[in-house]
């Protein structure tokens, strides 16, 4: 496997990482500024991951073996700091003539190659960040600026020498590659899903996608959590036992963001309020505890409850578990207003907050 092809699989892979972590903030912050999350916007922003992912592993790979000898042996061609050399270096290595044969030419590819890199940096500057063409070319230095330093000090001296060239003409054609960008940049307006369907504060149905959504969240912030804690715990106590690395990894994280959130709130679990949803009762009102209770058990709280057991007691809670899984995801579609299993077992039903904003706001003081 050649090394571009690594580079672009370790990106991608960087990527999905990136986002799994940025994906909580990022769908809270979309339904707080835009009123939804468009998925097309969404696909452009891990797009911007990906990419930024790719400029890092460009930077740091492939990393040779830095020995004494290895250092010693290239100490004189880490650095190179005579402008427009490149040109030198087209001259130097044409053989032939003609336009394939200057296609043909490394230093031709090499140079077309730095700028563009950075033309999707310069689109998603205009694009995603609404940045001005004097900011875009100066951020596009700046990022340039910062990839070079970092291969000629070896990765901040992480390394026994710098084992990448740090070339001044890279900063002209990175640059140059951002300015282009911003040029581009008008095409990505040709996806759909652009502008919000609505202004932020209103309204917005109830699908079957909106609540899958919240449920994601759920389970990604209770792996998140309990991943974060299980690990702190080991570093602070060592391994614990099965059962207590159970409790603490998977049942109180879900305890906590599945029914401790929502009992202190408005009904809502975390993932509900990130995609601002919330249980309703029959009257419309904040559900009652016990109704609480029930929706935790048959939910996702039920869900990380049997994993527990199957962790802790007997794999064969497992089972349970996925079956708890699918189903709560199937009738997710299924029933009217799209209440879930955890809603039909509690009597619940699922709103928007902004409906219930508005309600109370159209409110005269006297109630009339």
């Amino acid at each position: 496997m050649s090394d571009p092809t690594v580079s672009a699989i370790i990106a991608v892979f960087a990527g999905f990482a990136l986002a799994a972590l940025l994906a909580v903030p990022y769908i809270a912050g979309s339904y707080r500024r835009r009123g939804e999350v468009g998925l097309w916007r969404t696909l452009l922003v891990f797009a911007f991951l990906v990419y930024a992912m790719s400029l890092w592993t460009y930077t740091l790979l492939p990393v040779p073996r830095t020995t004494a000898a290895w250092c010693a042996e290239h100490a004189a061609s880490h650095l190179q700091l005579r402008p427009f050399q490149f040109i030198a270096d087209v001259r130097h290595e044409q053989t032939g003539s003609g336009l394939r044969a200057f296609l043909r030419n490394p230093a031709v590819q090499q140079s077309v190659f730095n700028v563009a890199l950075f033309v999707p940096l310069g689109m998603f500057l205009r694009h995603l960040f609404r940045r001005s063409f004097v900011s875009t070319v100066v951020l596009g230095f700046a990022v340039s600026l910062f990839i070079e330093c970092t291969q000629l000090t070896g990765v901040w001296f992480l390394f026994e020498c710098p084992y990448r060239l740090a070339d001044v003409d890279d900063l002209l054609t990175n640059t140059i590659g951002a300015a282009v960008g911003f040029g581009l940049a008008p095409l990505l307006r040709l996806m759909p899903g652009k502008a919000p369907s609505a202004p932020p504060g209103h309204p917005r149905p109830v699908t079957a996608r909106r609540r899958l959504l919240g449920m994601a969240v759920d389970l990604l912030s209770v792996v998140l959590l309990g991943t974060t804690v299980g690990v702190a715990t080991t570093l602070l106590a060592g391994e614990p036992n099965p059962v207590v690395s159970a409790l603490i990894s998977t049942l109180l994280p879900a305890v906590l963001l599945l029914f401790v959130i929502p009992l202190a709130g408005n009904g809502a679990s975390f993932g509900q309020r990130v995609v601002l949803l919330r249980p309703a009762g029959p009257d419309g009102g904040e559900p009652a505890v016990w109704r609480m209770v029930l929706r935790f058990l048959a939910g996702s709280g039920g869900y990380f409850l049997l994993l527990t057991l199957a962790s802790a007691v007997n794999s064969g809670f497992e089972p349970l578990a996925n079956l708890l899984f699918f189903a709560s995801g199937i009738l997710a579609f299924r029933p009217q207003g799209h209440k879930g299993l955890s809603g039909l077992v509690a009597g619940l039903h699922i709103v928007d907050v902004r409906t219930i904003d508005d309600s109370e706001g159209s409110e005269s003081p006297d109630g009339q």
